[in-house]
């Protein structure tokens, strides 16, 4: 079997990553597999033989002329499948191309947010198989009238042991500035409005007033960046908030956090929460999307309502009073993780559907 996967991230953030797990996983079971990527991407300077690698430009959802640029590279390789991986283009005119190919195509479905009815025919009429990366997303799908046949639930994984070695406490405190008896809570998402920052804000300075030491990282970059360093610094908050910044190396800090937050207002699933729970973290999640599979309430972390910041504060609240809590939720995060997130249940899983779909034609 030849897999041709098709991934139009520039950056290697969650999505990019279960690519690159999917690869090195099919590689070790004898599948062959071609990376199609835009040129210099991070993804691409990642891949390793004996995998095939073919950068192509990608222009996003305008750009028609993707289609003939894929399918090209669909002649050229010759797979078997295709593996369609994300948007911003790649998910329509790829499907397309591979229709023009005469080759079965698969997509990977991450975000749950929702799609029109006429919308949701046309474009899902074009893969012979949609895998999502939650049940949430899958639920999504149905409502939008996908056919149940045709949809299958993968989840997403992450190398758990990557995580449960972290730095020494007193060398993160030194890398991002925190005081020596702070407590600290972490938030790891992009700046953007959908994952909750404003949220997470607008309870710090009642938590202040009961956690005087408590201090917050926000891991991540975005559009949102200026905005809200403007809000912490008009609300007073500059001592008790730090900007990380996009990391590459969060498997050594994030095992140092006393808590995550994660208060989005819609979720895929939440790689970041993977990593948290890997690394014994307690986290507070939101009742979104995906993140209640990941955050199961009462053992790995606290779930509350999105935007209900009253709730929000009384649940950080709480966890923040009870490091014996707080504990013992992270060990259970931990084998929440190895049993049900591993990058061999994900890769087995999507060779399953890989099957399925050839079996067929």
């Amino acid at each position: 079997m030849k897999v041709m996967h098709v991934e139009a991230g520039r950056h290697l953030y969650g999505g990019a990553k279960q690519v690159l797990h999917i690869i090195d996983g099919l590689n070790e079971l004898g599948v062959k597999n071609v990376l199609v990527c835009p040129p210099r991407s991070d993804i691409a300077s990642q891949v390793e033989s004996p995998t095939e690698l073919d950068e192509v430009v990608m222009k996003g959802d305008l750009d028609i002329f993707l289609v003939w640029r894929l399918l090209k590279s669909i002649q050229k390789h010759d797979p078997d499948i295709v593996h369609l991986h994300s948007r911003r283009g790649a998910d329509v005119f790829g499907g397309l191309a591979a229709k023009l190919a005469h080759v079965p195509a698969v997509l990977s479905r991450r975000v749950d947010n929702p799609e029109s009815v006429w919308v949701s025919k046309h474009k899902y009429g074009m893969y012979e198989h949609v895998i999502t990366i939650s049940e949430a997303i899958k639920r999504v799908l149905l409502s939008q009238q996908v056919d149940a046949e045709k949809i299958s639930c993968v989840h997403s994984s992450i190398v758990a042991s990557e995580f449960q070695f972290p730095a020494q406490r007193a060398r993160f405190k030194e890398e991002f500035g925190v005081s020596e008896d702070a407590v600290v809570i972490g938030m790891i998402a992009q700046l953007i409005k959908r994952k909750g920052h404003r949220y997470l804000l607008e309870v710090l300075p009642t938590l202040i007033k009961k956690h005087p030491d408590l201090q917050v990282v926000i891991f991540g970059q975005g559009p949102l960046e200026k905005e809200l360093q403007q809000h912490i610094s008009d609300s007073g908050l500059n001592s008790h908030v730090t900007f990380a910044g996009f990391r590459t190396d969060l498997p050594r800090w994030l095992g140092c956090l006393d808590l995550v937050v994660h208060p989005v207002d819609m979720e895929g699933l939440g790689v970041s929460l993977l990593q948290a729970s890997a690394a014994g973290v307690a986290i507070v999640g939101s009742n979104a999307g995906g993140v209640p599979e990941v955050v199961r309430h009462g053992e790995n972390g606290l779930i509350v309502e999105p935007g209900d910041t009253v709730h929000l504060e009384r649940t950080i609240d709480e966890l923040l009073s009870d490091p014996t809590r707080r504990k013992v939720m992270g060990e259970n995060g931990k084998h929440i993780v190895n049993s049900d997130f591993s990058v061999e249940k994900m890769v087995v899983g999507n060779l399953d559907v890989y099957q399925r779909v050839l079996a067929k034609v």
